[in-house]
């Protein structure tokens, strides 16, 4: 079908939402395929050692209209995984409506919301639920139904967040590698409200900026996106619990010639524990190096989590990370990011690499190095002791 075609489908099937085949559309996104090769034998017993194998494909459709007050997104996103049957997954991450009108905006739909200024943590990133089954670093997120209203002011951006349906998190199954040693039953969660999914959620956000300073403010009222897990009847499966919580949240970035200050810090009231969480550091950029068209940038941050073990798991409770950025600035947007994080009490330690780089127009290629060392049974990430892996991802994008 030609993507006219496509798009006057389209136009008619969003036509009660003003929306139609005039104004600006865009179709995009990209079909992918990665692979994870793992150079240990795996530590639990029913997870598969074989080389991961792994199609994707993410279509993406915007259109804005001529007068460029509303605009419409959809962003889907789908998975085929060789070896685990619960990465094998779909998501619509963006499928939102919006209005654009004097000092004030609305956005009606399934989205995804960006909060955090740090590079190790977002701890005040809490609005979409984390899709834990592509990543272990939770930069990847599902699809959140939504109402948002945004009021702009020159002394500020008001946003408020109404969630009316929670999404659950994804986790490994029973093959799979990077999971905990009993597996998570995601077909029986459990919830401290009775509405459990239709639980209606809150949010409200203040943003501004001050000369060099970037800062925010939240408040989150509703079921936490990060669960608690309870044993299962069979005692052979996590059944995870979502508690409900109120939590305050504050990001600060201060920038300065070629220095980054950021802070971000959240309290948290829940039943299974009140506590504060806090991640800063700096980050300072090299322009230019030796006169070359290349930019380095040196990263340092320190993670403090004051939680009890009745709250969900962190394992960034006293951690010193180190990292730099490389961005060579070349044709091929060939980038380097690579962090290194120790826990300064229990010596665990984590490294993180990923390289990109764009070949000709269309193909991009993505390599990721994750590695795990020093924890002892007990500790946050022993389940992953023997997961250190490469990543290798080839995307076409069109």
């Amino acid at each position: 079908m030609k993507t006219s075609t496509i798009l006057t489908v389209l136009a008619l099937t969003l036509t009660p939402f003003g929306i139609s085949s005039a104004g600006e559309w865009d179709v995009s996104g990209f079909i992918g395929f990665d692979t994870r090769a793992f150079w240990e034998d795996s530590q639990f017993l029913d997870q598969d050692d074989d080389l991961n194998g792994s199609p994707i494909v993410q279509p993406e459709v915007y259109w804005q209209s001529d007068d460029a007050k509303q605009r419409f997104g959809f962003v889907g996103f789908a998975r085929v995984d060789s070896v685990d049957d619960e990465r094998t997954h779909a998501d619509i991450r963006e499928l939102h409506w919006g209005y654009e009108g004097n000092g004030w905006d609305f956005n009606l739909g399934i989205n995804k919301v960006f909060w955090g200024v740090t590079e190790s943590r977002h701890l005040v990133d809490v609005i979409n639920q984390t899709d834990l089954v592509e990543d272990i670093d939770q930069e990847d997120k599902l699809g959140q139904p939504m109402v948002n209203v945004n009021l702009q002011r020159n002394f500020g951006r008001f946003e408020l967040f109404v969630l009316p349906y929670f999404r659950e998190r994804t986790f490994p199954g029973l093959d799979g590698r990077l999971r905990t040693p009993l597996p998570v039953d995601t077909d029986d969660a459990l919830y401290e409200s009775s509405e459990e999914e239709g639980h209606v959620d809150f949010a409200f956000r203040y943003s501004h900026y001050v000369g060099d300073v970037d800062l925010a403010a939240y408040v989150f009222d509703g079921t936490s996106r990060e669960p608690t897990f309870r044993l299962s009847a069979e005692r052979n499966r996590l059944v995870p619990f979502y508690e409900q919580m109120t939590q305050a949240g504050f990001e600060l970035q201060y920038t300065r010639d070629a220095w980054l200050w950021k802070l971000e810090a959240i309290g948290r009231d829940a039943t299974s524990d009140s506590f504060a969480a806090a991640v800063g550091g700096l980050e300072y950029t090299f322009y230019g190096v030796r006169n070359s068209a290349v930019d380095i940038g040196v990263l340092a941050e320190y993670l403090y989590d004051d939680r009890d073990d009745n709250a969900p798991l962190t394992a960034f409770d006293k951690d010193v990370f180190i990292g730099t950025r490389v961005a060579l600035n070349d044709t091929d947007d060939t980038s380097i990011l690579a962090g290194f994080a120790l826990d300064v009490d229990t010596h665990e330690a984590f490294l993180n690499l990923e390289a990109e780089k764009r070949f000709g127009d269309k193909l991009f290629g993505e390599l990721r190095l994750r590695a795990f060392a020093n924890a002892d049974p007990g500790d946050a990430t022993y389940a992953f002791e023997r997961d250190d892996y490469v990543q290798l991802r080839l995307s076409w994008y069109y």
